[in-house]
């Protein structure tokens, strides 16, 4: 503001020192004398006055208008949103570390208001095993690459999807884990399509692909991936919501597709092996009085052709218990697999169960966790569908150590034993799981 006074009054002197020197408007100027300034250089030189003073008046005006910006933030409908990239990654807590989703289809909608807005993010795992089975193959191997893809398409519609990259022998096996759009009426009724994880118990409705957001390094063997007792994967649509309960907290899970393929541990991706729809249904409580506690039931219906004249139907029952808090951590997991075959009414039952308990220790900075689980399958030695499920019993004693928020490295001894009248099996697992 000073400069701009002083030049003002610079002008006004100059101007003044003109008009007393100018000749009447019919006489011509007289020439300058030699040493001194001409007329026409003392004009240009008020011009050029004028632009600076026309520049410096600007420059204020846009120092006046960001200061008012700062002191008050334009609302929320002006602001722009930002880059699905610019929107720091929430820190884990006992909800991120139970399995759910790491980037929820609801949090994207209330922090993105730009539709589609598209959020990527991403997990993997290195892992390091030795057993003493003879003719094991110990060492290093890459796990899974998992990359979880989220965008709200508008208030209420939303869309989910999860593929893997999982290390083979000879190469990369590339699958669509998860592909789902999702259109939420209210909490009480919403209603999705595409594929989805089997809400069969807590676990395959929990803990998804990516091993860093389960605590353990491997999944229960009733509910692996690429497994046959229980199917892993669904396609259909499935209606979710609460159940109006209080403070019981109930709610649902209703699914109708097309049930398991002729290879029974895949989804029907591309249809139905036998024209008969599959459907689930579970039921949960989630008292609010005890929060991080779950009771929940499940049942699954299908039928299923794993050959060509071979019919088989197929019930499902299950149940669980979860106290999903860290001090302690509880998981308990049992489901009862029903195969009857049409043509013969021959019937078979198989029984799975497992128990996990962790503890996160108050010391040093709560980054140690160490957990035990205990699982069991049973299965009758004549099932004629079930042929690569063998019976197992077996015990898992570890420890997670958070590296960071975003990343862990876990340590295992597991002693197992698969078939009847099998050895047990020691072995030793490691892990570093991630996400980013």
């Amino acid at each position: 503001m000073g400069s701009r006074w002083l030049l003002l009054l610079l002008f006004t002197l100059t101007t003044s020192a003109l008009l007393a020197q100018s000749p009447p408007q019919s006489q011509s100027p007289p020439p300058a004398a030699p040493g001194e300034p001409s007329v026409q250089s003392l004009l240009d030189r008020i011009q050029q006055l004028e632009n600076r003073i026309n520049q410096l008046e600007e420059r204020d005006r846009q120092r006046e208008a960001a200061q008012a910006s700062i002191a008050a933030p334009p609302s929320p409908a002006e602001t722009p949103a930002a880059p699905a990239a610019a929107i720091p990654a929430p820190t884990p807590g006992p909800a991120a570390m139970h399995g759910e989703d790491h980037v929820s289809m609801g949090e994207i909608r209330d922090t993105e208001r730009r539709f589609p807005s598209l959020q990527i993010r991403g997990f993997g795992d290195v892992d390091f095993s030795a057993t003493d089975q003879k003719g094991s193959i110990s060492g290093f191997n890459l796990g899974q690459l998992v990359l979880h893809l989220a965008s709200p398409l508008s208030e209420k519609v939303s869309y989910f999807g999860e593929v893997s990259f999982t290390a083979q022998p000879n190469a990369y096996d590339l699958s669509v884990e998860r592909t789902i759009i999702r259109y939420d009426y209210n909490d009480y009724f919403k209603l999705s399509f595409g594929k989805y994880h089997t809400p069969i118990g807590y676990w395959n409705a929990t803990f998804h692909h990516g091993a860093w957001l389960q605590t353990t390094i491997a999944r229960p063997e009733m509910v692996q991936f690429g497994g046959t007792f229980i199917p892993v994967h669904f396609v259909g649509l499935q209606a979710e919501g609460n159940i109006p309960s209080g403070g019981l907290g109930l709610g649902y899970n209703v699914g109708v597709g097309n049930g398991r393929s002729s290879f029974l541990s895949k989804a029907g991706d591309s249809g139905d092996s036998n024209d008969n729809r599959a459907w689930v249904a579970n039921v949960y409580a989630r008292p609010s009085r005890f929060y991080g506690l779950q009771v929940g039931a499940s049942v699954y219906r299908d039928k299923l052709t794993p050959q060509p004249g071979q019919n088989f139907g197929e019930w499902i029952t299950a149940a669980d218990l979860v106290w999903a808090k860290e001090k302690p951590e509880f998981l308990a997991e049992y489901a009862n697999v029903h195969h009857r075959d049409e043509a013969t009414a021959n019937t078979w039952d198989s029984q799975a169960f497992y128990v996990q308990l962790a503890y996160r220790l108050p010391w040093w900075q709560s980054k140690w966790k160490p957990y035990y689980r205990f699982e069991y399958i049973h299965k009758p030695e004549d099932d004629p569908t079930l042929l690569n499920v063998l019976d197992l019993s077996g015990s898992t004693l570890g420890v997670r150590y958070d590296i960071t928020n975003y990343a862990a490295f876990k340590g295992e001894y597991r002693n197992t034993r698969h078939g009847v009248d099998q050895p047990r099996v020691n072995g030793a697992f490691f892990q570093t799981s991630f996400t980013f």
